[in-house]
């Protein structure tokens, strides 16, 4: 009787282990920039682990605002912190995977990557300087298009974004009108347009609203069919978004855990470069040791088994040497 409750006890034991495992949950919150990817990863997790990852797509600045106050497990964001930010809120940073930010169009009878813009055009329509399609410059670039009189109606982010972050580092990047009058940042005020929040609330302002044009990650620019433009890089080529051109501006970026990782990568260099391009980050609270060590190990399996996955939303996987350097990162802040 005694040998019977002893084997009773141990596979209770055992059950409990399991169990204990299985109902491990990790909270996240943050950008909807890699929403997608990370909801695919945490999917394909849950039925090999049983781990539950819950990411709610709140915008970069809500991520960073709610890991900073501890209120999840973790936060992501577009928007990287810089070192002294960092070590000010105790605070750790990798990047997770890399993405390309595309202006889409609601234009009649234009096609997506048929429209050709650039810089300067682009800045202009933000700034409200550039009010219809039908502008001498916009034609110029776009011999072949027949574009409509109507006035164009902007759309951006409403909430702090790292999308935003994103976009505007660019647009402040590459117009001196866009710096001095508005600037870069997770939230900006805008001259022109309406908001609407997360790229899924911009990606459904263009697709109902004629004549107007926005800016998301391209997965939801395909997600939603949305006429996504070309765009004329640093390089002086008109490029389609795209994994090639994503890719492209990725292996421009120099990423160092001295300083945690920081670095943008809008208007890189590369030929066939996508100009707004840009990693999304993971931010993990210092002290928090042993939930940290359950979200690296997620993230350690999604580096080696999510590559796939990524492409498929066309996303840039990380290259295996900067993977590399985020295992070592880890390791030396004693989570792995």
């Amino acid at each position: 009787m005694k040998t019977i409750m002893k084997l009773a006890l141990a596979i209770a034991l055992v059950l409990s282990f399991t169990n204990a495992e299985a109902a491990v949950t990790l909270n996240g919150a943050g950008a909807t920039f890699p929403y997608p990817v990370y909801s695919a990863w945490a999917f394909d997790y849950n039925k090999i682990t049983g781990v539950q990852l819950n990411y709610q797509s709140i915008g970069s600045g809500g991520g960073q605002r709610q890991i900073t106050e501890r209120t999840v497990d973790f936060g992501a964001s577009d928007d990287p912190l810089k070192p002294e930010q960092l070590q000010k809120d105790k605070l750790l940073q990798f990047p997770a995977v890399i993405g390309g930010v595309v202006p889409v169009a609601n234009v009649e009878n234009v096609q997506p990557g048929q429209m050709k813009l650039d810089s300067d055009t682009l800045c202009k329509i933000f700034l409200g300087e550039i009010k219809s399609w039908s502008d001498e410059s916009i034609r110029k670039m776009n011999p072949g298009l027949k574009l409509p009189q109507g006035e164009i109606t902007v759309v951006y982010r409403s909430d702090g974004s790292g999308t935003t972050a994103i976009f505007t580092h660019y647009l402040a990047e590459t117009c001196p009108a866009w710096k001095d009058k508005v600037g870069a940042g997770k939230a900006v005020k805008f001259p022109v347009g309406i908001g609407g929040k997360g790229n899924e609330g911009v990606a459904n302002y263009v697709k109902r609203t004629p004549n107007s044009i926005g800016y998301v990650e391209f997965a939801y620019a395909k997600q939603n069919k949305l006429d996504y433009t070309q765009l004329k890089n640093k390089a002086g080529n008109f490029v389609v978004p795209g994994f090639e051109s994503f890719e492209d501006a990725a292996e421009s970026g120099d990423f160092d855990p001295k300083k945690d990782f920081y670095l943008w990568l809008t208007n890189a260099p590369g030929k066939g470069s996508w100009p707004i391009a840009g990693a999304t980050f993971i931010l993990l609270a210092k002290e928090k040791a042993d939930v940290n060590k359950n979200i690296v190990k997620f993230f350690d399996w999604a580096f080696k088994n999510g590559d796939n996955k990524a492409k498929e939303l066309t996303y840039v996987p990380l290259p295996k040497s900067l993977k590399d350097k985020i295992r070592a990162y880890w390791k030396a802040n004693g989570l792995q």
